[in-house]
């Protein structure tokens, strides 16, 4: 049986059912296209989300080194470290994040409303740095802090995504097989490709699962030639941890993370503001926004590899189009 060894890893029951695999009727009728959507920003804690699927694995590995600290890194307006903040609460734990401003806007909004805001209202410690530059180090540095305060830190890397957290993804392959059962055109995935965790947990669970199907990762921070080989590496890994083979190509698409992480763009925000007005389902500036830009003008420029349906993965975000605000 393909994928057995996920069940050697130990792993904490954060998010009890699968989430949701949706058709999109009024978006497929404006896209021409059957489109459906997983609903991983309906993940149940700290306002949903694809991080919530790594944590399980990560937070079990923290309990079973008796941490009693959770430390990880990311924007200010963070969703990973939103819901690892969450998780940490849930679990009785301290959690301590370190922050950057990757855009460097003096914007009150984006400093203090959105996941900041929560960071608050979790009881998060925030330690501030001028760049997340060399963050494994940095996390490392902060843990060693923490340790001579007499914390017993654990270490989680920037958006959840080692190969440990990338085994939630793996599992969301499990679920997204399962449900697309009567799908029988299922063409291609579509997801944000961005800490790389999600993506390559999905490469190698869809390459088991569903070997027909492309899986298209849309880059949020970096060109093709700089995603490329964290998704490969990570995907390796993951593979290996698992005892599986993943060979198939990556499909990467580059075109639609301008100007740079962190600030939307208009091709993203009109995506938003077209699921939300023919779907009511929010998707936000940063990550989900840009990644259905590239699903639509994928359609539009026929980047697919046929005329098959298409699953869109929503990461969640939500909560930052708050922070946000008014520039979405």
């Amino acid at each position: 049986m393909p994928l057995q060894h996920l069940t050697h890893f130990p792993r904490l029951e954060l998010i009890g059912a699968p989430t949701p695999l949706e058709y999109l009727p009024r978006l497929s009728d404006h896209l021409g296209r059957e489109i459906y959507i997983k609903r991983d920003d309906l993940t149940p804690m700290g306002l949903g989300g694809n991080k919530l699927r790594k944590l399980e694995f990560l937070a079990a590995d923290a309990l079973r080194e008796g941490a009693d600290t959770l430390v990880t890194a990311g924007a200010i307006q963070s969703n990973h470290v939103r819901q690892t903040a969450a998780v940490a609460a849930r679990l009785g734990l301290h959690c301590v994040a370190l922050l950057e401003n990757p855009i460097g806007t003096t914007a009150e909004n984006y400093l203090t409303n959105g996941n900041r805001l929560l960071l608050d209202l979790y009881n998060v410690q925030v330690e501030m740095c001028a760049a997340l530059d060399a963050p494994d180090q940095q996390l490392a540095d902060l843990a060693e802090k923490l340790e001579a305060q007499g914390f017993r830190p654990y270490v989680v890397p920037v958006g959840g995504s080692n190969a440990l957290g990338s085994l939630g993804y793996v599992e969301s392959a499990l679920e997204i097989a399962h449900q697309c059962e009567d799908i029988i055109d299922l063409s291609s995935v579509v997801v944000a490709s961005g800490s790389a965790g999600t993506h390559a947990g999905l490469a190698v669970g869809l390459e088991q699962l569903l070997p027909g199907t492309e899986l298209i990762g849309v880059t949020v921070s970096r060109t093709v030639a700089q995603q490329e080989p964290k998704v490969a590496a990570l995907r390796q890994a993951v593979a290996e941890s698992l005892q599986v083979s993943a060979t198939a190509p990556l499909t990467l698409w580059d075109d639609y993370f301008a100007p740079a992480y962190g600030m939307p763009n208009e091709a993203g925000n009109e995506a938003v503001k077209l699921l939300a007005r023919l779907e009511g389902i929010l998707l936000d500036p940063v990550y989900t926004g840009k990644a259905m830009a590239g699903l639509i003008d994928g359609i539009s420029r026929k980047r697919f590899k046929d005329d098959g349906a298409i699953l869109f993965v929503h990461t969640g975000g939500a909560p930052a189009l708050f922070a946000y605000h008014p520039h979405v």
